[in-house]
């Protein structure tokens, strides 16, 4: 009976262990005295980038373009006992990024991590009717403010021995979204973008990789699953392309 007891006590234990470490009590803070800037962080996906990396540890600037909206996440995130700050940043305009750079050094010494996550898309329709204007736009704040920002944030990451910069592109830059293609075509070149940068900075000790969402419901992209035809139409798409792409490996 004795040994009986014994082994239902370490199953108890160890089944114990199990649950904490699913919930999340028992997770390690990998990130810990780490620093990530995120752009465009305070709704949909990167706000969720912004609350996991500081649930991890790290302390974490999350910025957007009107005060109103960094006050509300920050309270947010500060409420579940994370590690935030914040400042307004139009990551299409150089002060800005320099003062998010700024703000994050000041706080806390330094960056380790970059999450460029700001976009735009301003046009819904055939691609034959997209105007100067539109362009200039979208490929300004989706691929030349990424590209900007990570050239600010470089010198600061060396300054730590390295760090990790990770731009956020769309499966719309291997599955085209319809009618929306700028936004799909500024998606394709963040990954040649990615590409280059991986390779100049990894003598830096600095690694470069770029993630590619599929359609996620945020208010961002509210003009694809707000219509549920339109929205299983890209769905099914996507899934034939993931299938044509693992009968070809």
């Amino acid at each position: 009976m004795r040994k009986l007891g014994l082994l239902l006590s370490r199953c108890a234990a160890a089944w114990k262990s199990v649950r904490m470490a699913s919930s999340g009590m028992a997770r390690r803070a990998p990130l810990t005295n780490k620093v990530a800037l995120v752009t465009a962080s305070t709704d949909g996906i990167g706000f969720a980038i912004a609350r996991r990396l500081a649930q991890d540890g790290a302390h974490v600037v999350i910025s957007s373009r009107k005060q109103q909206n960094v006050d509300r996440a920050v309270a947010t995130l500060k409420g579940e006992g994370l590690s935030v700050t914040g400042t307004v940043c139009h990551v299409g305009k150089a002060e800005d990024r320099e003062r998010l750079v700024a703000t994050a050094v000041k706080l806390h010494g330094g960056i380790d991590i970059l999450v460029s996550n700001a976009a735009v898309n301003p046009f819904f329709g055939s691609l034959m009717d997209v105007t100067e204007e539109v362009w200039d736009k979208v490929l300004n704040i989706n691929v030349k403010a990424t590209a900007l920002m990570t050239t600010a944030v470089v010198p600061e990451m060396e300054k730590r021995g390295g760090g990790s910069v990770v731009i956020v592109a769309s499966v719309a830059a291997f599955v085209p979204f319809p009618a929306l293609g700028p936004y799909n075509v500024s998606k394709t070149a963040l990954l040649g973008l990615t590409k280059n940068l991986a390779i100049e900075l990894a003598p830096r000790n600095i690694r470069v990789n770029c993630l590619a969402p599929g359609l996620i419901k945020t208010n961002f992209s509210r003009v694809l699953w707000m219509d549920k035809e339109r929205e299983e139409s890209i769905k099914e798409t996507i899934r034939i392309r993931s299938l044509l792409s693992q009968s070809h490996r």
